[in-house]
């Protein structure tokens, strides 16, 4: 890791955390922070990770910085002005648009240096949108978390290429290892998500909160098709939490009544222990309906040995290897994914497993979550004048 300087400070701005890439990205830097001796803060409006930021050794600076109201952004200013001076703040990274604003004024009112991660592609139709999504660009460093981002930043803002930098979101390898999970905590999901013992249809995870353009309510189209052509050798387990998207959750809930498919496509809510569900799961799947920035749903399941069935388009293109860790699938089209799904039925486990392998070597080399704090930190110390660009 780069050496930062004594009585280093690092402050992260984020909506909450709740869950998601991002978030695991900021308390994965939190914690890097600290191992190196510094300190880490984190203003957020909080969320169910924060126990994990704390337990990490960094602290919780809680407001409404999920608010994309002018008011409380100006509000939200005013607090991080007060919050980097009575903390000797050293360097400001924001990690959303409507916080990087409060964070980007802030910064400039106490001249502490700021940098933004690019966490997605954000979508411009309209001049004012793109000023919006520019606010991330106005850093010292732009930080792209995938080659296919770093290129859409350059492409979208006009950024010079040498002020954009791409890395990837790291894997925790000591989480994401299969020789650390027990079979108790697997034998506890199979129990908590009513798989049988004994089942032995192709059990397929979709992890990711539910929102349309994760690509749910397509896997339960494909699956439909599966059952009218008596095709009936897959389960589908679909893991995340609705974030108060009620009206989402029962209409994918009412798409799997409708086709006779509650015995093979499981809505099992929100998952605590990825790593044991990986396990559980043969085969991970992404079918994201827009390109992925990143996508660590593509990558983690690979880390814990499982090949990975995603869309062809956006940053999977990078992380997923056809016919080698798995398969890329056309974005969108159910007929396709019902066909790749049967495809993985077809290779049978020794495939499977064989992808699996593969998949798990590469994905530690490219993928693991020290290799990202330890760029991340660099990006700080060149940032701080500490190290030259390379």
């Amino acid at each position: 890791m780069p050496d930062l300087p004594a009585h280093f400070t690092l402050l992260q701005v984020t909506p909450e955390l709740e869950t998601g890439g991002a978030e695991q990205t900021t308390i994965d830097v939190a914690h890097a922070v600290v191992a190196q001796g510094g300190k880490a803060l984190v203003a957020t409006r909080g969320g169910r990770m924060a126990t994990r930021l704390e337990a990490d050794g960094g602290r919780l600076a809680q407001m409404p910085a999920q608010s994309k109201n002018p008011l409380v952004m100006l509000g939200n200013a005013a607090r991080l002005i007060d919050l980097i001076r009575r903390e000797k703040v050293s360097l400001v990274h924001a990690r959303s648009r409507a916080p990087a604003f409060s964070a980007l004024w802030a910064a400039h009112a106490t001249k502490v240096p700021f940098v933004a991660t690019y966490h997605g592609v954000y979508n411009a139709k309209s001049g004012l949108k793109r000023w919006y999504n520019a606010v991330m660009t106005k850093g010292a460093v732009v930080i792209a978390n995938s080659e296919y981002t770093r290129e859409h930043v350059i492409r979208e803002h006009g950024v010079a290429a040498d002020k954009v930098v791409a890395i990837p979101r790291g894997v925790d390898l000591s989480r994401f290892e299969p020789d650390v999970v027990s079979a108790d905590r697997i034998e506890a999901l199979r129990q908590a998500w009513g798989v049988a013992p004994d089942e032995r249809r192709l059990k397929v995870l979709l992890a990711g909160r539910l929102t349309r353009w994760k690509g749910q309510g397509l896997l339960v189209q494909a699956m439909a098709l599966l059952k009218a052509r008596g095709e009936d050798k897959v389960l589908l387990l679909l893991a995340g939490d609705d974030q108060g998207r009620k009206g989402y959750r029962a209409e994918l809930a009412a798409a799997i009544a409708q086709a006779g498919l509650e015995d093979a496509v499981k809505l099992v809510g929100h998952c605590d222990d990825m790593p044991a569900a990986y396990l559980l799961a043969d085969l991970a799947i992404a079918p994201s309906l827009e390109p992925e920035a990143f996508g660590r749903t593509a990558v983690e399941p690979q880390v814990m040995g499982r090949p990975v069935m995603a869309a062809d388009h956006g940053a999977t293109r990078e992380t997923v290897l056809p016919g080698e860790t798995g398969w890329l699938v056309t974005p969108g089209d159910a007929e396709a994914w019902a066909a790749a799904l049967l495809e993985a039925i077809d290779i049978g486990a020794s495939g499977r497993q064989s992808m699996g392998r593969t998949a798990r070597v590469r994905a530690r080399r490219l993928y693991s979550v020290d290799a990202m704090c330890e760029a991340t930190l660099k990006v700080y110390a060149q940032v701080l004048g500490l190290e030259r660009s390379s």
